[in-house]
């Protein structure tokens, strides 16, 4: 990809995360939307129109282009070492989980008991552990891959499952919005491999609506957590029960 598009790129990620339309783009451009459509779609912006759109993001333009530059290496996953340092301030964690949800520096100073200078001081540790880039006036921005996801059997999803699992699961599930469900069956090894992949785009599936959802203001979203698991099981009852 030229460093044109990765910039483009840039743009349309940042134009549909902060839920700016071209309709906003054309007002700040003056000139009409279709107009503005027709460069997306050529690519051919004028220096001074990328820097009008940048500083409509909230952006210099060179920032922008580090931020394209930064989509190509994102971080799919942190080493042992990194969960280990995150989790061993809990307040290092809650900082993580909601830059990693989005959150600015704001809101998050503003839900919790966190004071501005110290919530600098762990977005800066989480800068140096390059899960973000904190920028000018504060603002995260976030280091990952689309598919970043904590280690399978590390620090953090162990701090979760130990401290986090029984909690999530004794509520009452009883809500309109809430659901759960267990469910046994016999599988053939063909049977097994379908409804594993029917789950890994579940996950797809719910990472691209988070994804979607960030567009709307925080007031608007709400925090659910999604569990499922799957392995070869049976009752110790039944397992006493065989010859």
């Amino acid at each position: 990809m030229s460093e044109t598009n990765q910039l483009i790129a840039a743009i349309k990620k940042q134009l549909k995360s902060q839920g700016i339309t071209y309709r906003d783009v054309a007002l700040t451009l003056k000139i009409s939307e279709p107009s503005v459509k027709r460069l997306f779609a050529s690519g051919r912006f004028t220096l001074e129109r990328m820097v009008q759109i940048s500083n409509l993001l909230g952006y210099t333009l060179a920032e922008l282009a580090k931020e394209a530059q930064a989509g190509q290496s994102r971080l799919s996953t942190l080493t042992e070492k990194q969960e280990r340092e995150v989790i061993a301030d809990p307040k290092l964690l809650l900082v993580a989980v909601c830059s990693l949800n989005h959150w600015t520096t704001e809101e998050i100073i503003h839900y919790y008991k966190l004071g501005e200078a110290e919530c600098i001081k762990y977005l800066l540790q989480l800068d140096r552990l390059r899960i973000i880039d904190l920028l000018p006036g504060n603002r995260i921005r976030l280091n990952v891959a689309r598919d970043f996801d904590w280690l399978p059997a590390g620090p953090i999803r162990q701090y979760f499952t130990h401290r986090g699992l029984d909690d999530f699961v004794k509520g009452s599930f009883t809500r309109a919005d809430e659901t759960t469900t267990f469910v046994h069956g016999m599988f053939t090894d063909q049977a097994l491999a379908e409804i594993s992949e029917e789950l890994r785009k579940l996950r797809k599936r719910f990472a691209e609506l988070h994804e979607t959802s960030l567009a709307a203001p925080l007031s608007k979203r709400r925090g659910f957590g999604l569990l499922y698991a799957m392995r070869q099981w049976e009752p110790d009852d039944f397992v006493r029960l065989r010859r």
